[in-house]
């Protein structure tokens, strides 16, 4: 991830994002940060960048070309497949929240335009910037601290900023909730103990606890975001009479990354915040109704939708220009006690006798896992996968000879055994481990198989899995 700051006052960017945690980010090379000083473009022998407003009124306003030049010279060395964004930070803006910030985090370069006096030429902003956003409504002498709120915020979800995947994921506003209470030593202070539960060692227990206080917390001082998570629970209930046909809508929910863009007597849309992939059911015997309420034509950007009812792909040809592309059927782990590895693999992650070392695939693994096979889905998803920290290989005696992870979405996939080390249980010992990974992360594991995969629905069987008997349909 970079970072491009287009600036009055680049030393005050550059000191504010070296310390801490983005700091440490630097310096490990997770993200990076260029700081480019607007006035250096300026063709006033003063470094003049402001002059009056056309119409008259107070104050000054930025010119548009020592702006316009900055940027080139930011885009001119930003290659031409970069996901790029230019974020202007302006009162005017939408508001920046945690769902911004995630979808800013899959861009490669971020180009933040900040703003001083009355602002910038319009002409300019209508010809490079892509994003107009604010932090809150209230007005800043300038850009600055809000590029530097947004870049603290971004970099947080960069994988390997934080050194802990999970806190990213269990913090404020994860699941519309707001955060539970939190204790340290010493057990009693200024009379007040730390609460009974905290200290029983119960992990089930612990965590009803937290979820009840997050709940109890986001209902008293955010009512907008705990309307959000109420929505979001009494679409969970319904689909939970359905668990194994839902478990993908579901288990959206449960990761906190469900966003309901439609609910309407037991017909329900929900977006994935983090991949924008939508997911659709129809409980009851009507005519899906979401995709002509919500969406006017084929250009709408939804680019694939997973729906639970065949009558529904009709719909979704016609309406969003979508193909069918996979039917298959849920398989899910339904216990929450981990899966025994005994004859599979070592669990602390040594080698075993057979020379098998189970661990997350790294950035030193894209080059052996891209050549392990042809992938159904490109390559690059397969790297954006390991990137994300989402992608396991089995290794015999340092040499790749299996991977399976993580979809986007959810679902675990993609597994697949080299010829040459296939009969020796390696599939099942991928599964089981990736299976264990995510019940550490308090997930549901499941996965989604293609109708005509016998192998694969003879291995869940195995491995104790139960599978829908409806299937879904992923439009693309």
């Amino acid at each position: 991830m970079n970072f491009h700051v287009l600036t009055l006052f680049p030393e005050m960017v550059a000191q504010g994002v070296s310390t801490s945690i983005t700091g440490r980010a630097l310096k490990e090379k997770k993200i990076s940060l260029e700081t480019v000083n607007i006035r250096d473009f300026s063709k006033d022998k003063h470094n003049r960048v402001d002059d009056y407003t056309y119409g008259g009124g107070a104050g000054m306003l930025m010119q548009a070309e020592p702006v316009y030049e900055a940027y080139e010279h930011v885009a001119d060395k930003i290659p031409q497949n970069s996901n790029k964004r230019v974020i202007y930070v302006t009162p005017q803006g939408k508001t920046f929240n945690q769902n911004m910030a995630k979808d800013f985090a899959k861009s490669d370069d971020i180009i933040i335009l900040c703003g001083h006096y009355e602002g910038i030429d319009e002409r300019v902003l209508e010809e490079v910037v892509t994003d107009y956003v604010s932090i809150g409504d209230y007005v800043l002498t300038g850009g600055e601290l809000a590029a530097m709120v947004m870049i603290d915020a971004i970099s947080r979800l960069v994988p390997g900023v934080l050194h802990n995947d999970v806190s990213a994921e269990t913090e404020s506003f994860h699941g519309k909730l707001l955060e539970y209470p939190q204790y340290s030593r010493p057990e009693v202070w200024h009379g007040k103990s730390v609460p009974d539960v905290l200290l029983s060692g119960n992990t089930k227990e612990i965590n009803k606890w937290r979820i009840q206080e997050s709940v109890n917390r986001t209902k008293q001082r955010r009512p907008d975001l705990y309307r959000e998570y109420e929505a979001l629970q009494k679409c969970k209930d319904d689909m939970m009479k359905k668990k194994l046909h839902h478990i993908d809508m579901i288990e959206l929910i449960n990761r906190g990354r469900a966003e309901l863009v439609f609910s309407n007597d037991r017909e329900y849309l929900l977006k994935d915040t983090e991949t924008t992939v939508y997911m659709h059911t129809n409980l009851n015997d009507t005519k899906p109704r979401a995709f002509d309420e919500l969406f006017d034509d084929e250009d709408c950007g939804i680019e694939c939708v997973v729906l639970h009812q065949a009558e529904c792909v009709p719909v979704v040809e016609e309406r969003l220009g979508l193909k069918l592309q996979t039917e298959c059927r849920n398989a899910v782990y339904t216990q929450r006690e981990k899966l025994s590895v005994s004859g599979l693999y070592r669990a602390d992650g040594k080698t075993d006798e057979r020379g098998l070392t189970i661990r997350v695939l790294k950035d030193s693994d894209k080059e052996d896992a891209g050549k392990l096979h042809e992938w159904p889905n490109d390559l690059e998803y397969c790297y954006d996968r390991i990137d994300a920290g989402s992608m396991f290989g089995a290794f015999i005696h340092d040499k790749l000879a299996a991977v399976i992870g993580i979809h986007g979405e959810g679902s675990i996939g993609m597994l697949y055994v080299d010829e040459k080390y296939r009969k020796q249980k390696l599939g099942m010992a991928l599964e089981t481990y990736a299976f264990n990974w995510a019940l550490e992360k308090g997930w549901i594991p499941y996965g989604q198989i293609v109708l005509d995969n016998d192998k694969s629905f003879n291995l869940q069987e195995k491995m104790g899995l139960y599978c829908s008997k409806e299937s879904v349909y992923w439009m693309e």
